[in-house]
């Protein structure tokens, strides 16, 4: 069970300095969005590829991953709905031995900004309304319209 929450980036506040801070590029790209199939390349020194199947909902929501090899990956992108998201995504810890997903887009979803914490609980999850870092904007876990596999659609459709 996958639980997370999903913000804006509140760029009037100052951000973590991310010059030493863990990161890797992400590529990726859905073969379906019901049910949601995602295909994802997570590059830091040695390329690692995943396909996704996830699950309706938007605070909690079931995920089952498989890894998968570069090929089937490539190879898959023939079969793939809208266009390939790519991003650069930072690991920031947080406290509570939590971490914060920061994912800056490029591309076509170049200026985007969006940052994701995920949690044991759905208990952890509301709790952390009272530990957000000033940096966090407005919350759209809620917002479907900013969930992955919508933006890969909708700026296909531009």
């Amino acid at each position: 069970m996958e639980i997370e929450r999903k913000f804006f980036i509140d760029e009037s506040h100052e951000m973590p300095n991310l010059s030493f801070v863990q990161h890797c590029e992400i590529e990726q790209y859905y073969l379906t969005i019901q049910p949601e199939i995602r295909l994802r390349r997570i590059s830091t020194n040695q390329d690692h590829c995943v396909i996704t199947v996830k699950g309706e909902g938007t605070l909690e929501r079931e995920e089952i991953e498989f890894e998968i090899s570069k090929d089937v990956f490539e190879n898959l992108q023939k079969a793939k709905m809208g266009n390939i998201i790519q991003k650069i995504r930072y690991q920031i810890p947080l406290d509570n031995e939590l971490v914060a997903e920061l994912d800056i887009y490029k591309g076509e979803l170049a200026g985007l900004k969006t940052v994701e914490v995920e949690f044991l609980s759905v208990e952890a999850a509301c709790d952390f309304s009272n530990h957000l870092p000033n940096w966090f904007g407005k919350e759209i876990t809620e917002d479907k319209k900013y969930k992955n596999k919508y933006l890969a659609c909708a700026y296909a459709l531009k």
